[in-house]
């Protein structure tokens, strides 16, 4: 037997959430070194996967297979294609970025009553690991009720995350800053839990539907594909579309696509950066990528009947989170509303039925994650210095801070695609794909770049430019910490901007392989003949 790599890379930061709890109460630091070691080894055993993987050989590759429940056909199956090792490459690269970035963020606050205190450092940290853990291992799992438990699963330490380390800048009071807290974990929990309850109600019947028409029941994607495609599986089509709105309304919602994304601006709103970064940049891509691996996977004539409307609500995402993002005063919010209308460019893209647009998505789950972590990071720096989310309490900081200035500048920068960043790439396969099969589509959209560039000039203007204010003359620039975070998110901006092949060598088997699936192919092109 081969030697189980993904179980390891997901087993890795189980581990290490389990020993990072148990850490006594007294040795916090040691807590905090231990879950930056483990993050680091699970980075190092994610960049074996990337290498062992061979994007030209089998489509699900470094698989393993066992039994779990026999009696209904579960069975413990994992398997990474290129789309897939992408995905777990990001998850692995940020969370040591996260637990750096928020190294204070859970240290006991001075001069407050123990009944007021932030939960244990180590609680903190266990749970950034165990997050991790579960977005891995959905990452692998190609058993599609494996899936569903741990989709389902990382809900509770997200809910412990958002609702017991907040964010207390600009609190009136610690009462105040517990009820937002609070709301904001309660409503994330209620949005994803009803999401799941459906998509549990589809798994359900997808089992059912195998069972009649196979003989026994399974849960394994690679088996019911095949089925599929050799004829022994045909599904009734008001039953497939069925099934596909149960998958797809519970990935829709952690995605977020309007109008199931109202939870996401709360969330980060009261959430601390780092644990921001992991909503936006890890757990949230879990839904774009279910949406291609399973939604397509299994459901094509569904995913093809169900297009125009997903395409509509991905361009309402895209303008309406751009426009509200335009006119936040929050600035955790502002980089709030512009994620929903970036994985409106995400959706866009699946949805486009094209090789570049469903390339492109795919680069842009990976390129959004690292710009959103950098602009969110420095922000979250930024906040901590003045103790405020308002965009008006600020000005003037690149003349006392001018590094991280510049750094929030580069970060802004990526988040509205600009040329020779990394977002600007996918952005712009994702526009091609979608104007070779949906022109219309592609036009719409185009305006969400330009709204992309109001609301971050306008941001940095605001906050960075101008006169200098009482409270920020004093303010600190980076430190050695705070650049060890952002440094490399900069870095790799601007590598994968200028040089994205070594991705998209990887990604571009896999969307071949979903498209075909759906049986689909790119659009020819328009040659008007010779007169």
């Amino acid at each position: 037997m081969s030697f189980p790599l993904l179980t390891a890379v997901a087993a890795l930061p189980a581990i290490g959430a389990v020993a990072t709890a148990a850490v006594p109460a007294a040795r916090r630091t040691a807590a905090k070194w231990l879950a930056l070691a483990v993050s680091l080894a699970t980075l190092v055993l994610a960049a074996v996967v990337a290498f062992r993987f061979d994007p030209g050989g089998d489509r699900y590759q470094l698989t393993e297979s066992h039994a779990w429940i026999s009696d209904f056909g579960v069975r413990y199956e994992l398997g990474v294609d290129g789309i897939g090792v992408a995905l777990i490459a990001l998850t692995a690269l940020l969370v040591p970025f996260v637990v750096l970035a928020g190294w204070h963020d859970a240290d006991p606050l001075e001069g407050r009553t123990p009944d007021r205190r932030w939960r244990p450092t180590q609680g903190f940290f266990a749970l950034i690991l165990a997050v991790e853990a579960m977005v891995i291992i959905s990452f692998a799992a190609t058993d599609v009720f494996l899936f569903y438990v741990f989709f389902e699963a990382m809900l509770i330490p997200m809910y412990f995350l958002i609702g017991g380390f907040g964010d207390r800048a600009g609190a009136r009071d610690e009462d105040e800053a517990a009820k937002q807290r609070s709301y904001a974990a309660v409503k994330f929990l209620l949005y994803n839990l009803a999401g799941g309850l459906i998509m549990l109600a589809a798994v359900i019947g997808l089992y059912a539907v195998t069972a009649d028409q196979l003989g026994e029941g399974t849960f394994s994607l690679q088996a019911i594909i095949e089925a599929r495609q050799s004829g022994e599986l045909a599904m009734a089509q008001n039953t497939e579309r069925l099934l596909f709105l149960g998958f797809f309304l519970a990935f829709a919602v952690k995605a977020p696509l309007w109008p199931l994304h109202t939870w996401l601006p709360n969330a980060m709103g009261e959430s601390t950066a780092p644990v921001a970064v992991l909503i936006t940049a890890v757990v949230d891509k879990v839904g774009t990528f279910a949406m291609l691996r399973f939604c397509l996977g299994l459901f094509p004539e569904a995913s093809a009947w169900a297009t125009p409307v997903v395409l509509v609500l991905a361009l309402v995402s895209i303008i309406y989170g751009a426009l509200l993002a335009i006119g936040q005063r929050d600035i955790k919010r502002l980089i709030a509303y512009a994620s929903i209308s970036h994985f409106g460019f995400i959706i866009l893209g699946i949805f486009a039925m094209t090789s570049q647009g469903q390339g492109g998505a795919t680069l842009y789950m990976v390129n959004h994650g690292i710009s959103t972590a950098a602009l969110m990071l420095v922000a979250g720096f930024l906040i901590s210095r003045r103790g405020s989310r308002l965009i008006a309490d600020y000005g003037g900081v690149q003349k006392v801070a001018p590094v991280l200035a510049g750094t929030f500048l580069i970060g802004g920068l990526a988040t509205l695609s600009l040329p020779g960043l990394a977002p600007f790439v996918s952005e712009f396969l994702v526009l091609v794909g979608t104007f070779t099969r949906y022109p219309a589509a592609g036009i719409v959209a185009t305006f969400g770049i330009v709204l992309a560039a109001l609301y971050v000039l306008v941001l940095y203007q605001r906050t960075m430019t101008g006169p200098v204010g009482p409270e920020v003359e004093r303010m600190p620039d980076l430190r050695k910490r705070e650049l060890a975070v952002v440094a490399p998110l900069i870095v790799l901006l601007v590598l994968l901007g200028v040089f994205p092949k070594p991705l998209t060598d990887i990604v571009n088997p896999a969307v071949e392989h979903t498209l075909s699936d759906v049986q689909k192919t790119d659009p020819d092109p328009e040659v008007e003949a010779a007169k």
